[in-house]
């Protein structure tokens, strides 16, 4: 090796180690900036408090409400429960869709295990998809078009008698502004 050719090298290094944490930082803030809103509103675990009721009037059973999340943009029904945790006993999430038609969910990052209950618009119950299984990108559905679903704990259907058929009553829920 030639006299100074390390001094020649250490400077390289320092030029390219700076070029990469530059390249670093550039990627890091377009990734970032990139982000939905629905991933960045709410921390892992953090809900806001329900705003409505949806109560389910199985025949032959007592009626049976659950304290709902209401969510009615894209962004939010995106999200639903990713990242709960834990869902407190007769609460869940209304999803409200602009059109009725076939509608599909995951259950990628959520953990809590739950049933889907799909609902059309005439406010009767399409059927129920029972014990999903958490943190699954399996797809899943009912056969028919429906315009909500109500997604509660796993078990929640079976023990208040809901299936299909069963009728459904809104309280302080507008079906106004659905995006």
């Amino acid at each position: 090796m030639r006299p100074g050719s390390h001094a020649r090298l250490r400077s390289a290094d320092r030029r390219h180690g700076a070029s990469l944490i530059w390249v670093l930082l550039f990627l890091g803030a377009l990734t970032g900036g990139c982000r939905s809103a629905a991933h960045t509103d709410l921390k892992p675990d953090a809900m806001p408090a329900p705003t409505g009721t949806v109560i389910f009037l199985p025949d032959g059973h007592p009626d049976a409400p659950v304290r709902v999340r209401v969510v009615k943009t894209e962004a939010a029904r995106r999200r639903g429960l990713m990242f709960v945790r834990s869902l407190p006993a007769d609460e869940g999430m209304l999803f409200l869709f602009p059109t009725q038609e076939q509608q599909r969910f995951w259950m990628r990052n959520t953990y809590v295990a739950l049933d889907m209950i799909f609902v059309r618009n005439d406010l009767t119950v399409l059927g129920v998809v029972e014990h999903t299984r958490p943190l699954s990108d399996e797809s899943r559905w009912v056969d028919g078009d429906s315009q909500y679903v109500v997604e509660v704990n796993a078990g929640w259907a079976r023990a208040h008698g809901v299936r299909e058929g069963t009728r459904v009553k809104l309280e302080t829920i507008s079906l106004e502004n659905i995006e």
